[in-house]
């Protein structure tokens, strides 16, 4: 991911990288909007990933909504969103499987 140094990140930077995992995708959305915050390093890298799983997340949970599935999805998705806000509070960087490579991989992160 984007290279940073753990002094530089601001607890600025860590609430707005939780709250891009929990409103996603409207607030890393938003993020790229703001000049100050998507050239910081620390939120960048949060924002691709949050940004990414939004949309893939909501795509999944479209399509299989008319199924139990949908519905049973979205809760476990949810939660997973709540578990990477809080590590994403803490400082540390969140590694979902497949998504942070292909985030890594196109350089937006």
């Amino acid at each position: 991911m984007s290279e940073y140094t753990p002094s530089d990140v601001t607890s600025d930077d860590k609430l707005w990288a939780a709250l891009a995992y929990i409103f996603t995708p409207l607030i890393p959305i938003i993020i790229l909007l703001l000049e100050d915050k998507k050239n910081r390093a620390y939120i960048r890298a949060h924002n691709a990933q949050a940004l990414a799983w939004g949309v893939v997340f909501y795509i999944i949970v479209t399509i299989t909504s008319p199924f139990v599935i949908g519905l049973c999805i979205w809760p476990v998705g949810f939660l997973l969103q709540l578990y990477w806000a809080y590590k994403a509070y803490q400082g540390e960087l969140v590694n979902i499987p497949v998504l942070t490579d292909f985030v890594r991989n196109q350089g937006w992160a």
